[in-house]
């Protein structure tokens, strides 16, 4: 889970920027049969659950949540389990989908699916959040399943959250090998090593490799970046130090509370700590205070918005002064916002490829669920780099083809600008759509 920024307004709703990002796949696959692309873009299934839990206090509350799966042609429903007050089906709907694209593209043989509560997890005891988790498991019943829906931890959620999602399930399901129901779980109940740092190792794989393409004018390689991290949880902070450790410098970081910038470097040691005592890094020794709006528009070479979507809208994207966007956050950067930053030439790289680590080694750890094994860190780590590299090259070279096919077209002229840009995120999109259409089709339609 990564903290939490306040975002502005909403530009765009989820379902909204669904339809937009699934249109800028369609825009650029000559075939698809007929009606299929309906069967791509709506859920298969949406369960909305209420129940009541009696309160440390003995009053009696009652919570709201949901669960999408959104698409099932390469395998089970994959995602995470969010804790949240604004959590709303639009929402969840839309990640789901996003999630489907980001299997898809990844080629793991899972189908998108996102799930969540109604609630405040700050303001609740551990003792109440498992009763929750509890509760919240049991509504879905055989909804979700090793071979039917995979839950995982997503914002405000964690491997504890986790092993009581795994416990529940296994009362409800004894004499069976349970441990493939949920990924993200601690090690002793058969997570993943390396499970914790997957997404945000991914990231770092995808932008070495990508700046390494000499694509990004003045930027080759990590050592000496200048590099800025919005949202200081799980994803934020070891992207901060996995960067930190391939030479980057990290100049700006920031949590809820606020940001903090220092341009000769901030001690990242020294932040976790002070974090840890506080429960915030604003404050922390020589460094200077600012907001996270702020934080977004300093000059640097990589951005990574690692918190909430949304941050990068219509209103502050020409106030983006990165050479790269790295979209460790689901959604970070909307669509109005990827056109002006294509406009001043900054790459965006998107969330379905730069974030996909996550769902990688949770796909690793199903695996070793279901075998009864546990891989060493160093082949987790290897797998997951070569995956990533793989998605990275693919979304490249599509790109550099729709490139040269645009540039062939006859007629194109600078006043005929598609409403959206034809980025590394339509080619990563066009590559998703395209290998969900052909299964789709291969499999055929049921009955």
């Amino acid at each position: 889970m990564d903290d939490l920024t306040k975002p502005p307004a909403r530009e765009v709703s989820g379902s909204e920027m669904v339809d937009v990002n699934f249109q800028r796949a369609l825009a650029y696959i000559d075939s698809i049969q007929n009606g299929l692309a309906g069967v791509l873009r709506f859920p298969k299934r949406v369960i909305s659950v209420s129940f009541p839990i009696e309160m440390d206090d003995c009053s009696i509350r009652v919570f709201q949540g949901c669960r999408v799966v959104h698409n099932r042609t390469l395998g089970p429903g994959k995602g995470g389990i969010r804790y949240h007050p604004t959590v709303d089906l639009d929402e969840v709907s839309a990640l789901a989908a996003l999630m489907t694209w980001k299997c898809a593209l990844i080629e793991v043989p899972f189908g998108g699916a996102k799930g969540g509560v109604i609630c405040d997890p700050k303001a609740l005891s551990q003792s109440e959040l498992r009763h929750i988790t509890r509760r919240f498991i049991s509504e879905l019943g055989d909804n979700i399943g090793p071979y039917t829906d995979i839950p995982s931890p997503d914002l405000y959620t964690d491997e504890q959250t986790m092993s009581w999602v795994y416990d529940t399930y296994d009362v409800m399901h004894p004499g069976n090998n349970n441990r493939a129901v949920v990924t993200g779980k601690p090690l002793l109940l058969g997570g993943s090593p390396g499970r914790r740092e997957a997404t945000a190792r991914g990231c770092r794989d995808v932008t070495e490799y990508f700046i390494g393409k000499g694509l990004v004018p003045g930027l080759s390689e990590l050592k000496g970046a200048r590099v800025v991290v919005q949202g200081f949880g799980n994803v934020g902070s070891v992207a901060a130090q996995l960067f930190q450790e391939a030479g980057a410098k990290i100049i700006a970081l920031s949590d809820s509370q606020g940001g903090i910038f220092d341009e000769d470097g901030i001690d990242l040691r020294a932040a976790i700590a002070y974090k840890k005592e506080h429960g915030t890094l604003v404050g922390l020794p020589q460094t200077t205070t600012i907001t996270n709006e702020a934080l977004l528009e300093c000059e640097c070479d990589i951005l990574i918005p690692a918190a909430l979507s949304e941050q990068i809208c219509a209103h502050n994207a020409k106030n983006i002064k990165a050479r790269l966007v790295v979209e460790a956050a689901n959604g970070p950067v909307t669509p109005a916002a990827d056109r002006i930053l294509a406009d001043n030439n900054i790459w965006v790289l998107p969330d379905i490829l730069a974030n996909a680590g996550g769902v990688t080694v949770s796909y690793f750890e199903w695996l070793q669920n279901l075998e009864n094994h546990q891989w060493e860190l160093d082949e987790v780590n290897a797998r997951l780099h070569k995956r990533m590299r793989k998605a990275t090259e693919a979304t490249v070279t599509r790109w550099q083809e729709l490139q040269q096919r645009k540039a062939e077209m006859a007629g194109e002229s600078e006043d005929s600008k598609e409403p959206y840009p034809l980025d590394l995120r339509t080619a990563a999109l066009t590559i998703a759509v395209e290998r969900l259409a052909r299964v789709t089709a291969q499999r055929g339609l049921w009955p």
